[in-house]
């Protein structure tokens, strides 16, 4: 008889903290709260209670106060849950005294997105961000593992061990820390590689930005038939695909899809996929896809507004695409130039998206046929490097068919035979 293993769902207690004198991006809210149940579900856990505290200023010690973490205590005693975790960011020693208080594992929203990233990533340049930002998490939190040996510091057989550990801790922490980044500065150098050919090729890039779950996968799918797994469910895709899409007869664009944001997002979880998310500063074009189904989709966009804004990209071209229109029931969206209206899953307003697109990385290039005499038969091999080459005959010279960019255009003219027209000089008037 062969017995089904049952998979171990952790069950935890959510508290958030909402208090005057903190800010808008460190407070708890009920729809912080609803997204951080989501984060729950997605990491694969369940909620068996919520507790959020509203308070002047948070507890310096157990941060929401002695008598809301006898209420929490209850709920993780009542519930049989395992774990707490808690909306706002916790300082190592708040940690570590709620930890021993209710005597189940605590965590914050930072430590909760760290776990789902390490579920996620799959490949190696992945793995390697979130171990980075998962060390540089734990660093600062070392101190508490040690301190039942640093309290009781001169006592007879706890003189050094305790300091010792810790110290040789750090050490290696700080060791592979070094080492994480040494080999994510190799990726951002292949990658600068990779640019450079893009760049030289006159191959422009767009770049796919947005929420978490706002469809950005779906909408790659869509439109390249990238076939990229896309679940109804938060952070689902983190490695960045990239794909190649013909808008046009002449214009061929990169399209790379990013990990989507979220609100409070760990600084180092930012820092340590910058070797990816770089790439959105060096893009020609930006896609911001909103899911226009959620109700705080303004919200949404504002925090990936910000985060567009801390990463340097900022001043390139954007469109705003209001996905999840089948879904969509409140007021009218935002109409205009540079915002387009559609739905990745039922591929309506798509051709209005590759229209936006074509103009604004209108390169002007253009389809034209050369007769290349056989004496100059070494500039085919420039244009199968730096053009988009559809055919080759050999005939009394050799007729060549190609797209070529407004450069190649101009060191070429005397070849064309059709398709394009060198414009006239002034003086030629």
């Amino acid at each position: 008889m062969i017995e089904q293993k049952k998979m171990c769902i952790n069950r935890a207690v959510l508290v958030g903290l909402n208090a005057f004198c903190l800010g808008r991006e460190e407070n708890a809210t009920e729809a912080t709260m609803e997204e951080l149940e989501d984060l729950l579900k997605t990491a694969g856990g369940e909620a068996v209670g919520m507790v959020l505290q509203n308070k002047d200023t948070p507890d310096p010690r157990t941060f929401i106060g002695e008598g809301k973490v006898e209420e929490v205590r209850e709920l993780v005693e009542n519930g049989g849950a395992d774990m707490v975790i808690f909306d706002n960011s916790l300082s190592p020693s708040q940690q570590r005294v709620l930890s021993e208080t209710l005597k189940v594992t605590v965590l914050d929203r930072s430590a909760l997105i760290l776990d789902i990233f390490a579920q996620r990533a799959r490949t190696r340049e992945g793995r390697l961000q979130v171990e980075l930002a998962q060390y540089q998490y734990l660093l600062p939190r070392l101190t508490g593992m040690w301190t039942h040996l640093e309290r009781q510091e001169g006592a007879i057989g706890t003189r050094g061990p305790g300091e010792t550990q810790l110290e040789t801790d750090r050490r290696h922490i700080h060791r592979k820390i070094a080492k994480l980044k040494e080999e994510l500065e190799q990726v951002r150098r292949v990658r600068g590689v990779q640019r450079e050919r893009r760049i030289k090729n006159e191959v422009p890039v767009v770049a796919l930005v947005g929420y978490t779950n706002a469809g950005k996968s779906t909408l790659l799918n869509r439109l390249t038939g990238a076939d990229i797994p896309a679940n109804d469910r938060l952070f689902d895709t983190l490695d960045t695909t990239t794909r190649t899409l013909e808008i046009s007869d002449t214009c061929t664009v990169l399209i790379s899809d990013t990990v989507g944001f979220i609100r409070k997002l760990p600084h180092h979880l930012v820092e340590a996929f910058k070797a990816t998310l770089e790439e959105l500063s060096y893009a020609d074009l930006l896609l911001h896809v909103i899911d226009s189904s959620n109700p705080e989709w303004r919200e949404q966009a504002e925090v990936v507004e910000k985060l567009i804004h801390e990463l340097g990209a900022s001043q390139t071209p954007r469109i705003d695409v209001f996905n999840k229109s089948d879904r969509y029931t409140g007021e009218l969206l935002p109409h205009g130039a540079d915002r387009v209206i559609l739905s990745a899953k039922t591929g309506r307003g798509v051709d209005e998206l590759l229209q936006a697109i074509g103009q604004r990385l209108d390169t002007g290039a253009h389809r034209v046929v050369l007769h290349l005499p056989y004496d100059q038969g070494g500039m085919l091999e420039q244009l199968y490097r730096d053009a988009k080459v559809e055919s080759v005959e050999y005939a009394e010279s050799i007729v060549v068919t190609a797209v070529l960019t407004p450069i190649l255009l101009g060191r070429l003219k005397d070849y064309i035979v059709e398709g394009w027209t060198p414009p006239k000089e002034p003086w030629e008037d």
